[in-house]
């Protein structure tokens, strides 16, 4: 499978959304495979879900992201995971769903009143939990680059949604960044 082949299906090669997706899912997929050369686990599906992951973002209202949709940018998980369902790739349209933040539990979506289906959309597979950790480290910026998010940045924005997002990015951080 070709993830560029699905992204350019939804995507004008030439538009800035594409650069800003591919630049960041690059650096994602890079992140995650580097992570898992410690891991038994699929690396060529680590490398195409990262490249993947965030194949919802231009059905969301994010115009800093040449994302002109009319979802809220929370919902391009989800969306994703749909698009990447009707390609037939229900594992990698799983991840899609789960990466956004450390995952949203659907006790949250329900008390937070999210634009969300209600059900969990938390990561499982050592996959998932590998492409939303390395997710974490990359910001989309708005000319199409990249910018690189501190271990501090990112702790300081899952806090704003609770201290139990926090503790599930150290256990991610002390598993994937130890060196054994």
């Amino acid at each position: 499978m070709d993830p560029f082949e699905i992204i350019k299906k939804y995507y004008n090669p030439q538009s800035m959304a594409y650069k800003i997706l591919i630049n960041h899912s690059k650096a994602v997929a890079e992140k995650a495979l580097k992570i898992a050369e410690k891991f038994n686990v699929d690396k060529q599906f680590i490398y195409e879900a990262a490249m993947l992951h965030d194949i919802g973002i231009f059905m969301t209202n994010t115009p800093k992201l040449d994302c002109h949709g009319r979802f809220p940018y929370i919902a391009h998980g989800y969306l994703g995971r749909e698009i990447l369902e009707k390609e037939r790739f229900q594992k990698h349209a799983l991840v899609c769903e789960r990466h956004t933040g450390v995952g949203i539990t659907m006790e949250e979506i329900i008390k937070k009143n999210l634009p969300l289906p209600h059900r969990d959309m938390v990561p499982v597979t050592m996959e998932e939990k590998i492409i939303a950790y390395a997710d974490k480290f990359f910001s989309k910026e708005s000319d199409g680059s990249v910018r690189v998010r501190t271990v501090e940045e990112i702790i300081k924005d899952l806090s704003r949604y609770g201290e139990e997002k926090v503790k599930i990015f150290k256990e991610w951080l002390n598993l994937f960044e130890r060196d054994d």
